[in-house]
Order: structure tokens, then C-alpha cells, then sequence
């Protein structure tokens, strides 16, 4: 540099580099300022300048996706069944078949008669229609097992119908009143103000749930809100009184014992159990529950952040709206925070997976072990009394087994806080089994041989059901009486 400051071209050579250097950088500039404004005007096009006015509740996601076809397209997608991981996937998957220890665990309740794993949400009407839970009104001698609330997570319609008759009303009419009135599977107006496209909540029973902690939940920052939206249906709830309520019982808190301790202080029970004449509880799927529990939760992440990752599309930013497993696109979802490879973060969810699967498989054949030998000692003469004990443990064993089961992504979202409970629960069973042996003793009664629950169909007719019955009523409903709710619905321009 010495030499160039020196030189007879020295001085002139330096200007001219610093000129171009200049020029260079204003030109870098004007194309970056450009390429924003350009940006900025796609966006402005797309977002200012509506094709529809909606206006009201709006079920229909085709309708929004005039006005916003990228977030629509990607919501299309939930509609694939193209995702499987090492367990599980987005496939018509029947569990009690893989599981037949859990028919015994739900004698008495609906979901002994069937439960599948979840789909994407697309399917939720489609799937609501074809379980075997609801009952087949309309069909033989069979009629609604369930209320209308059994719909409220399921579409897009039901903010419709409970703003036009009241969520008391709603939630106490029969199942299948509402059906030619619910036919839109989970969309844009589940989540969103279509004045302005802000994220808003449209479940009256998660309003009603932070009004009881003395929250509002319009006040909640954006960030919690993209959970929040989640949360008015991936969480726990029950069916409150005769006109069939829905209540989230989070007055005591979020964890499974404040949840516990509220239904054991309202002596509230889902139903009595056939075989062990236990007052149970039933989960729900308390995802966001224990979301709150984890790592990512305990962040600061929300629920999109990982299942609703961003796309940059034209110069457009959006989330992805078809709401899958974060494994099914790691690069956008889990990497935006994690340097691991694929490979690496994919191989840590299966090694939590597996050991919590190894206390489930544990866990469920004891529970149902436990359900049986109390039957037998019933049926051996020892009375409710001394049985008390025996019943608290199941109870507060089968809440922990289904709080930790039923939860979708338990073991990604929490799991040590899944583990904990999934251990407690196997506690509890095996202590429940000690106190039948000692009155078994006591009582000097034998211990009778086990039934054969090898598969679904044994252990639904052990528990008094009949299957193949059962499928030909819904066969009968599907064919028959669906339709004509399809019928209704197109006459009145609801599809």
C-alpha cells in the first residue's frame, strides 16, 4: 500500500477503486430496496385486495382461500395420509386391534367400541360420522350414545350453530340433530377474525376456562394465542351435568394431580366401570396440558411454531397451514432452532418414544389384569367396602395410564412429565394388585383363570359386546341415514 500511495498512478487508482466501491454499494442497495418494495406490493396484492367480504362465521375454507390461496393450499394438504414415522403416521390406524388391553380398560364406555389413531384434521367429519362411539341412530334399536357437544372441536360449524342457539342449547341436543348442520371439517374460521385475519377464539368453553382463573384470554399476547387456538380443543375436558357442559377443569392448574384433584373434589366420574365397578375418569387428549410441562413449551414456543412453520413463497411469508408432525418437514420446523442433522433430532424423538412405550406396554395389560381380578373378587363375595381401596388405586392408575396415552405427541411434547406419569400409574396398578391378593388370602378364594383378550374381538365379547353387530348398525348408518343428512345440507347451500 506504501508503494501505491507512492507511485505516479497511486492516488488515482485508489479514487477509482473507492468510486466503484461506491457504486457498487448504492447499486446493491436500490436492487435491495427495490426487491422490499416489491415485496411489500405482492403482499399488499394479496392481503388488501379481497376477492370475497367475509363476513360472520364462515365454515366454508374455500371461500376464504379466494382471498388467501396460499395459506388455503397448504391447508388442502391436510388431506394427505402420506406421513408415517417409526410408530405412528396419518393413516387410518385401528388401535384397539394393535391394543386389545384397552377395550377391557374402557368396559363400559364408548371407546371400548372403538378407537382409532387420529388423522389429519380434513378427515374430522368424515372420521365423527364413521366411529363406532357415537351410537347408530336411526338404526335398529340403536340411538345416540353421545351429546351434541361431542361435535365442538370437530368443525368450523359449530361456532355457527352455538352463536345461532346458544352453547347450552348446543351442547344438550342430541348427536345426530346436528348432523346435517355440521359438515365442514377444521378451517379458517376455527382460528381466525376474517375482518382482519387475527387469531381469535371462537370456543366458548376455553373463554370460560380463563374467566374462572381470572385471565382474559383477549388479552393474551400473540405468541400465546398461537397456542391458544390450539388449545380450545387439544385439551382435557369433560361433560358437566345433565346438559352435557363442556368444561376444561383447570381451576386448580394444568397438571395432571390439579386435574385430578378437581374432578375427585367435584365427585365427578365419566362412568362406572363393567368389569372392576370403578367410578372412572376418562382423558381427553391434554396436549396443550403438557406442551406447558416440556422444553419447548417452557421456551416460550407455541404450537405453530413447530406444526405451522413458515414458507416464503413469491416474496410472501406465511405459515404453513397443513398441520402435520414436525418430523414430516424437520428442515423447517425443527431446525430453525436445532444445528443437529435430520437424522440426529429424528433418532432423539424415537428414543423417547421408545422408552415411554416400553412403561405403556407395561403398564396397560397390568391395568386390565387389575380391572378382571376385581371383578373376580366380586364375584367371590368380598364386599364394596374392602374393595374401596382396591378402586381409589384403579382409579388414580387408569387417570394416569390414559392422561399420558391419549395425549397426541406426549412423548415429543413432555416427555419426562409423560414418563412420570406413566410410571406412577404402573405404581398404583401393581398396588391395587397387592391389596386384591391380600383379600384374596383373607378370603380364602382362589384366583380364577384370566380370560382370553388376545384381540379386540374377545375382549369386546368378554365385556358383553358384540362387534360384528356393531359394525352392521354403523355399516346400516352410514348408508342410510348419512346420506339423507348430505341431502339436507346441499338443499340448504351448506356444501
Amino acid at each position: 500500500m506504501k508503494n501505491l500511495y507512492s507511485s505516479k498512478y497511486g492516488p488515482w487508482i485508489i479514487g477509482l477503486a473507492i468510486s466503484l466501491g461506491v457504486a457498487v454499494a448504492v447499486v446493491v442497495l436500490a436492487l435491495v430496496a427495490a426487491t422490499v418494495t416489491f415485496r411489500r406490493a405482492e403482499v399488499a396484492s394479496v392481503y388488501n385486495n379481497k376477492k370475497v367480504d367475509i363476513k360472520g362465521i364462515q365454515p366454508d375454507s374455500s371461500v376464504w382461500g379466494q382471498n388467501y390461496p396460499r395459506e388455503y393450499e397448504t391447508w388442502k394438504r391436510t388431506a394427505d395420509m402420506n406421513f408415517k414415522s417409526k410408530h405412528l403416521g396419518n393413516i387410518p390406524q385401528n388401535s384397539l386391534s394393535d391394543r386389545p388391553d384397552m377395550v377391557i380398560l374402557w368396559a363400559g364406555y364408548a371407546f371400548a367400541r372403538d378407537y382409532s389413531a387420529p388423522r389429519g384434521h380434513f378427515y374430522t367429519i368424515e372420521d365423527m360420522r364413521g366411529t363406532l362411539r357415537t351410537g347408530s341412530p336411526g338404526v335398529d334399536e340403536q340411538k345416540d350414545l353421545q351429546p351434541s357437544t361431542c361435535w365442538s372441536c370437530k368443525s368450523p360449524d359449530v361456532p355457527r350453530m352455538i352463536e345461532q342457539m346458544g352453547a347450552e342449547d348446543f351442547y344438550k341436543s342430541p348427536w345426530s340433530s346436528m348432523g346435517p348442520q355440521i359438515v365442514n371439517s377444521i378451517g379458517c374460521a376455527d382460528c381466525h377474525n376474517p375482518a382482519n385475519m387475527d387469531l381469535t377464539i371462537t370456543r366458548p368453553a376455553l373463554r370460560e376456562a380463563y374467566q374462572r382463573l381470572g385471565r382474559d384470554i383477549d388479552q393474551a399476547p400473540i405468541q400465546e394465542k398461537r397456542s391458544l387456538v390450539c388449545a380450545q380443543c387439544h385439551v382435557e375436558y369433560y361433560f358437566q351435568g345433565d346438559g352435557k357442559y363442556l368444561t376444561f377443569p383447570w381451576d386448580n392448574g394444568y397438571t395432571m394431580e390439579n386435574m385430578e384433584t378437581y374432578y375427585d373434589e367435584a365427585d365427578y366420574a365419566d362412568w362406572t366401570h363393567a368389569v372392576s365397578k370403578t367410578r372412572m375418569l376418562k382423558a381427553q387428549h391434554p396436549d396443550w396440558e403438557l406442551f406447558l410441562l416440556g422444553p419447548h413449551g417452557q421456551k416460550g414456543l407455541s404450537c405453530a411454531d413447530c406444526h405451522m412453520p413458515y414458507i416464503s413463497e413469491g416474496g410472501v411469508k406465511f405459515s404453513d397451514h397443513q398441520l402435520v408432525s414436525p418430523l414430516n418437514n424437520i428442515s423447517s420446523s425443527c431446525q430453525v432452532c436445532h444445528r443437529d442433522s435430520e437424522e440426529t433430532l429424528k433418532e432423539l424423538v424415537y428414543f423417547n418414544q421408545d422408552r415411554l412405550l416400553e412403561t405403556r406396554n407395561r403398564l396397560e395389560p397390568e391395568l386390565a389384569k387389575t380391572h378382571i381380578l376385581t371383578k373376580m373378587a366380586i364375584d367371590g363375595g368380598i364386599s364394596d367396602e374392602e374393595l374401596a381401596p382396591v378402586r381409589a388405586l384403579i382409579r388414580q392408575a387408569q387417570w394416569r395410564w390414559d392422561f399420558g396415552v391419549a395425549s397426541h405427541g406426549a412423548s415429543f411434547h413432555a416427555p419426562v412429565e409423560t414418563q412420570r406419569i406413566l410410571s406412577h400409574g404402573l405404581d398404583k396398578t401393581l398396588q391395587a394388585q397387592l391389596l386384591l391378593k391380600d383379600l384374596f388370602r383373607a378370603h380364602n378364594l382362589e384366583i380364577g383363570e384370566l380370560p382370553d383378550i388376545s384381540t379386540k374381538e374377545k375382549a369386546q365379547q368378554f365385556i358383553g359386546l358384540n362387534p360384528q353387530k356393531l359394525n352392521e348398525q354403523k355399516a346400516m348408518f352410514l348408508t342410510s341415514v348419512v346420506p339423507q343428512w348430505l341431502e339436507e345440507a346441499k338443499a340448504q347451500g351448506r356444501i
